[in-house]
């Protein structure tokens, strides 16, 4: 009798065991699935691969975990949450604020960045600079957001206060209704408006609704701590080692200064000068195995596309290249618009094979136009600094902080190649980023535009 009521209740404890931590499923499982947004401040998909600061943090959480990373993107804030719940997914890393209503569902991990939320309009609407100045104007915003929380907020002092939800939609997509003047107002976080404002410059922020808000990555209630704990342990860890300022770096770095009268000259440009030398871009570009319009994004920063470019130190041409460039390259003519600019990418590309193999991208690519700008021995020397203040040589954010130093005695002093004017590639650089940034998003707009006017014969008999 003993042994059978061993046995009846050794089964009930094991029919009433909790499940195992979550931590302990996912390395059981061999994956790591996380839902993340459709958004360039998020997660993106390229020819080159799927890209975006949460990617590229998840991704290096996953490869400490030892397990594959399964990624469940969605295009609208509405989806995450019920995703979640649903145990589609152990996590969320999609720019989650934390926000009162989310904390009843969820269990919100270290916060590893904060951003402000602004109420933004259109340059030459009015500006309102007072929550009464937009009782009376058309406001959209993403629903199930934090932005809703914050309008629901203020509509407790202002009763009157409406406002338009839309599950849709992700963020850049209202920012390009206002600039289109299809709604007055929307809210947007930091991020999203740093990076559409370089394709809208008529774009605008009338109030900082909130400051500093944490986002964090996003766990589902009842599943235990063990993953988020680890997560933290991960984060605080990734902060430490400076993996978070480069992650920062690598997307938003670019964009921190902005200059609204370039950004409009370089649309306009974009129209009137860019198409007598686009084929000549795009060609270079196959031949050498270079995106064209980072070659034309190098060019504009250079010549600004003009021919017949000089400089006061005599470089010459769309890209720019010194006398002793063009003798190197066989160059006849610099001012001839196809040989500068097979030229110049012929030198861009020798530029990044002399990078050293232990630098990835898109950091080679930074430092292979540095290199153009102000010499390839330069970078070296900078590489030198950054590894005696302890940085890492191949990472372009410890790069971009190493050149300026060169101006300083105390530093090109010590180095082989000496003086130069370091803060100029980190400019160029950063120029260049956000030219190339402007060139994919209009080049994407023409196709989407053509696609649309393409004649659908899904119907057509006779096709």
């Amino acid at each position: 009798m003993r042994p059978l009521l061993i046995i009846l209740l050794a089964g009930l404890i094991g029919t009433c065991s909790s499940p195992p931590a979550l931590l302990d499923q996912v390395v059981d499982l061999g994956e790591l699935r996380v839902v993340t947004r459709n958004s360039p401040t998020s997660y993106t998909v390229s020819p080159d691969g799927p890209a975006g600061p949460e990617y590229d943090l998840v991704q290096s959480f996953a490869d400490e975990l030892g397990v594959r990373l399964v990624i469940n993107s969605v295009d609208s804030v509405s989806e995450i949450v019920p995703r979640l719940l649903s145990g589609e997914a152990h996590m969320a890393a999609a720019g989650l604020s934390i926000t009162d209503s989310r904390r009843e569902y969820l269990h919100f991990g270290h916060p590893y960045e904060s951003v402000d939320v602004h109420l933004i309009y259109k340059l030459g609407t009015g500006r309102p600079r007072r929550i009464e100045d937009i009782l009376d104007r058309s406001i959209e915003v993403l629903a199930s957001s934090s932005h809703v929380e914050i309008l629901e907020s203020l509509q407790r002092k202002y009763p009157e206060l409406t406002w338009t939800e839309n599950a849709d939609v992700e963020a850049a997509d209202l920012l390009t209704k206002v600039a289109m003047g299809e709604v007055d107002l929307t809210i947007a976080d930091s991020p999203d408006f740093a990076i559409q404002r370089h394709f809208y410059p008529s774009l605008r922020v009338a109030l900082d609704l909130h400051v500093d808000d944490p986002i964090a990555w996003a766990f589902p209630k009842g599943a235990g701590d063990s993953l988020l704990a680890r997560a933290d342990e991960f984060v605080m860890a990734a902060d430490d080692s400076g993996m978070l300022a480069r992650v920062h770096d690598r997307y938003y770095g670019h964009i921190k200064k902005y200059d609204y009268v370039g950004t409009r000259n370089f649309i306009r440009h974009y129209a009137s000068r860019l198409p007598r030398y686009r084929a000549m871009f795009e060609a270079a570009g196959a031949e050498y195995g270079v995106d064209w319009r980072l070659l034309a994004a190098i060019g504009y920063q250079e010549s600004h596309w003009r021919a017949n470019a000089v400089s006061p130190t005599g470089v010459r041409g769309i890209m720019m290249l010194t006398e002793a460039t063009a003798d190197y390259l066989g160059l006849e003519d610099r001012e001839d618009p196809e040989s500068s600019i097979f030229g110049g990418a012929r030198y861009f590309l020798r530029q990044t094979e002399r990078v050293p193999d232990t630098v990835d991208e898109p950091d080679r690519t930074w430092m292979a136009l540095a290199a153009y700008n102000v010499g390839f021995y330069h970078l070296k020397d900078a590489r030198m600094i950054a590894e005696w203040q302890g940085g890492d040589p191949d990472s372009w954010i410890d790069i971009s902080a190493a050149l300026p130093l060169k101006a300083q005695h105390k530093w090109y002093s010590r180095v082989p190649y000496g003086y130069a004017r370091g803060w100029e590639p980190v400019l160029y650089v950063n120029n260049i980023r956000a030219y190339y940034d402007i060139l994919i998003w209009l080049t994407e707009q023409e196709e989407t535009e053509e696609a649309e006017t393409l004649p659908d014969l899904s119907h057509d008999p006779t096709a």
